[in-house]
């Protein structure tokens, strides 16, 4: 007993595992759809690396350096060194599956050029996001131990920053992926049937991240109805 209360059968648990299965089943379908489409030669001949290259000099971004990293599918465009960091199952990779990951890194890079609002933005949400994600769980279980209904509240509100940092991802990373597609084919790197299958390897890795907009909202409304009912009074 806590604080005069007392614990019961937490059905919100459901959310939890929910949001957990929603995770397993789109992230399982975005390394499948990856893997299926790295066994596909891409008909240009290029790498993830070479393509990058080229998207990049096409827009006249020859300050951005293409780099490889370790790991799989840890790609990611770097806007304070100015670096499209490809994983080694794309750097090298001539598959489609690793033209349409390298090319929507350079689609950040894109939009770091053009100082794309949403991803300004998002950039300026990264400290309070951080903060907020590190330390809202923590005060919103002291709440609920200390029956604190003010420290619950703070509590949710830094996961709100943190659920907000990732709503404002989605258009970014869509955009990302609508560059990509439009430099494959404009560029003549793609066909219109591989730029179609690499939509789908595209489309796949961004509802990871719809996925967990879906799951962040889940574990908001836990803390919700937690915070507001969760327990009884002894």
């Amino acid at each position: 007993m806590y604080g005069g209360y007392y614990y019961y059968f937490d059905w919100t648990y459901i959310l939890i595992i929910f949001a957990f299965l929603l995770s397993l089943i789109v992230q399982t379908s975005m390394q499948s759809t990856f893997r299926r489409y790295s066994r596909v030669a891409s008909l240009c001949g290029l790498s993830g690396a070479e393509a990058a290259r080229r998207i990049l000099d096409s827009e006249g971004l020859y300050q951005v350096r293409v780099q490889p990293i370790r790991g799989s599918l840890t790609d990611h465009y770097d806007p304070r060194s100015k670096t499209v960091n490809l994983s080694e199952t794309v750097y090298g990779s001539r598959s489609l599956s690793a033209l349409g990951v390298a090319a929507h890194e350079c689609g950040h890079a894109i939009q770091d050029a053009q100082e794309y609002v949403p991803l300004r933005v998002r950039s300026a949400l990264v400290p309070a996001a951080n903060f907020g994600s590190q330390f809202s769980w923590i005060l919103f279980f002291i709440g609920l131990l200390f029956s604190s209904q003010i420290l619950c509240q703070i509590g949710i509100l830094l996961f709100c920053l943190a659920l907000l940092f990732q709503l404002v991802t989605l258009p970014v990373e869509f955009n990302a992926s609508h560059r990509a597609l439009v430099k494959l084919g404009d560029m003549g790197l793609m066909n219109r049937s591989e730029v179609k299958n690499t939509r789908k390897v595209l489309r796949a890795a961004a509802m990871t991240y719809v996925a967990a907009v879906c799951t962040s909202l889940l574990y908001l409304l836990r803390m919700i109805i937690l915070s507001g009912g969760g327990r009884r009074r002894d």
